[in-house]
C-alpha cells in the first residue's frame, strides 16, 4: 500500500512538472485557447494510462501555469494570451500607455500565485459543504444542465442569439448520435475534441473559400511593439507578497474566495465582475489599475480551480462551464472515465480520489506550477515574448492540433468518427463566429442532448 502511494505521488509530481512546463510555454503563444489546448492534452494523458492523481495534477498545474504566462503576451504585446486574458486588455492597454507594462505584468502574475494558493483549499471547503446535497442534485441533474446551458448562453456575448443557437446544436448532437449508433459506433471523446477545436476547424474551412480567404489574407508580417524589460529584485525567485502591497494581496485573496463560491457562473464574467468590485473601492487611479490587474488575473486562476474542483468533489457531475469545457476529460474519457446520467454510470476522477486527496494533489499542482511558471515569467518574460513573436510559427501550432483531431477521430470511430468530429466542429465553430457562442455553451448543449432531452421525452 505504501509502495502504491509512493508511486502515485511520484507520478503526480512528474506529470505536474510536465504539465507546468508544457503550459508555461503554451501560455506564451497568443490566442492559444484553454479549451483547445488543455482539454486535448489532458485527454491524451488519460488515454496514455496515467493514474488519476497524475491526471489531476497534470491538468491543474497546467491550467495554473498557463494563467500565469498568458499575461506575458497580454501585457507586453497587447495581444490576449487566451480567452481568459481578454478581460485584462483594458487595464493592460492603460498600463502600456503609461509606459509601465512590466509592472502590470508582475502584478498580474503575482496575483495568480496568491489566488491559486487560496482557491484550492477554499474550493474543497465549499465542495465539502455542498456534498451532502449530491443525491438531490443527481435527481434534478437533467434540469440543472438545461438551466446551466441557458444561463451560460445568455451570459455570453451572444445573449439570446446564443440561447437560440443551442437548439440546432442539440439537434445536431442527437442526430449524430443516432447516426453513429445505427452503425454500431459509439463516440464520446470525438464530440469534446470537435467542440474544443471548432473555431480552428471553421477557420480552416473558411480559408479554402475565395471570398472568406481574401478576408483572412495578410500581405505582410504583423508588427508588434515589445515593451522593455526592467528587473526590480535580486535572485531568481521573487516573493509575490512583496511584489503586491498588502491591500492588493488582500483584494486578490478576497476575490479568489468569492469567485470560488460562484462556480456555476462564466469565468470571463466573474473576472470582469471581480475587477470592477475591487476598482470601485480605490480612488487613486494608478493603484486602482494595478490592484484590478492582480485581482482580475487572480480570478482567472480561482475560477478555473473552483469550477473544476467543486463539481468533482461535491457532485461527480460536470455542473460548471469549466467542468463541461476544458475539464471535460476528467469526467468523460472512454474507456477510462465515463459520466452518464441516463444509465446512472459515474466513473470519473471523483470516483478515484477523496476530498483530502483532491486537496493534497491540488496544492501539489499549485506548488509545482508556481515553482516553474512564476520565476520563469518574472525573469524571462521579455526574451520569451520576443522569441515567440519572431520564431514560433502559428501554422505549426495549428498543424499539431489538427493532427490530434484526425488521430482521435479515426481512433474512436474510424472514418465515420472523423466525419462526425469535423461536422460538429465546423457547426460549433461557425456558431461561435456568427452567434458569439463560446465553447462552454456548446459543451453544456452536448450534456443537454445526453441527459435533458431523454428526461423530457420520458415525461410524455
Amino acid at each position: 500500500m505504501t509502495g502504491v502511494l509512493a508511486n502515485d505521488i511520484f507520478l503526480a509530481v512528474m506529470f505536474g512538472i510536465i504539465g507546468a512546463i508544457a503550459f508555461t510555454l503554451i501560455g506564451l503563444v497568443s490566442g492559444t485557447d484553454e479549451t483547445a489546448t488543455i482539454a486535448p492534452l489532458t485527454l491524451l494523458v488519460i488515454l496514455l494510462g496515467a493514474p488519476p492523481a497524475a491526471v489531476f495534477t497534470f491538468f491543474l498545474s497546467g491550467a495554473i501555469a498557463k494563467h500565469m504566462t498568458h499575461a506575458v503576451p497580454t501585457f507586453l504585446l497587447g495581444i490576449p494570451g487566451d480567452t481568459m486574458a481578454i478581460p485584462l486588455l483594458p487595464e493592460a492597454d492603460m498600463m502600456r500607455n503609461l509606459g509601465v507594462p512590466h509592472i502590470a505584468l508582475r502584478k498580474a502574475i503575482s496575483g495568480a500565485v496568491v489566488a491559486a494558493a487560496v482557491a484550492v483549499p477554499v474550493s474543497v471547503l465549499f465542495a465539502t459543504i455542498l456534498a451532502p446535497f449530491s443525491d438531490t442534485v443527481m435527481d434534478v441533474a437533467p434540469w440543472l444542465f438545461l438551466a446551466a446551458a441557458i444561463g451560460i448562453a445568455y451570459s455570453s456575448a451572444g445573449r439570446w442569439a446564443a440561447v437560440m443557437a443551442l437548439v440546432p446544436f442539440v439537434v445536431l448532437i442527437l442526430g449524430a448520435r443516432a447516426l453513429t449508433a445505427s452503425y454500431d459506433v459509439s463516440l464520446s471523446i470525438s464530440y469534446f475534441i470537435a467542440i474544443a477545436v471548432g473555431p480552428l476547424i471553421a477557420d480552416l474551412c473558411l480559408s479554402i473559400g475565395p471570398s472568406s480567404r481574401k478576408e483572412m489574407e495578410r500581405h505582410e508580417p504583423k508588427t508588434v511593439a515589445l515593451a522593455p524589460d526592467i528587473k526590480g529584485w535580486k535572485g531568481y525567485f521573487p516573493n509575490p507578497l512583496k511584489v503586491l502591497d498588502r491591500k492588493q494581496t488582500a483584494a486578490t485573496a478576497a476575490t479568489a474566495t468569492i469567485s470560488s463560491a460562484t462556480f456555476v457562473f462564466s469565468p470571463v464574467a466573474m473576472t470582469v465582475m471581480m475587477g470592477e468590485l475591487v476598482g470601485a473601492r480605490i480612488k487613486n487611479g494608478y493603484h486602482r489599475l494595478t490592484t484590478m490587474i492582480s485581482a482580475k488575473n487572480g480570478t482567472t486562476e480561482s475560477t478555473y480551480i473552483a469550477e473544476t474542483l467543486i463539481p468533482l468533489v461535491a457532485f461527480g457531475l460536470p455542473l460548471s462551464p469549466l467542468a463541461a469545457g476544458p475539464a471535460a476529460p476528467l469526467f468523460n474519457a472512454p474507456p477510462v472515465f465515463e459520466t452518464n446520467q441516463e444509465t446512472g454510470v459515474i466513473n470519473n476522477l471523483s470516483t478515484y480520489l477523496t476530498q483530502w486527496e483532491f486537496l493534497a494533489f491540488g496544492m501539489l499542482a499549485v506548488v509545482t506550477a508556481t515553482l516553474i511558471a512564476y520565476p520563469f515569467a518574472m525573469n524571462y518574460a521579455y526574451r520569451a515574448a520576443s522569441l515567440v513573436v519572431r520564431k514560433i510559427s502559428h501554422e505549426a501550432v495549428i498543424a499539431v492540433f489538427t493532427g490530434l483531431v484526425v488521430v482521435i477521430g479515426l481512433w474512436e470511430g474510424g472514418i465515420l468518427g472523423l466525419v462526425v468530429t469535423l461536422t460538429v466542429g465546423l457547426v460549433g465553430g461557425m456558431l461561435g463566429r456568427l452567434f458569439k457562442v463560446h465553447g462552454g455553451v456548446l459543451f453544456m448543449g452536448y450534456y443537454v442532448a445526453l441527459f435533458t432531452v431523454p428526461a423530457m421525452i420520458a415525461l410524455f
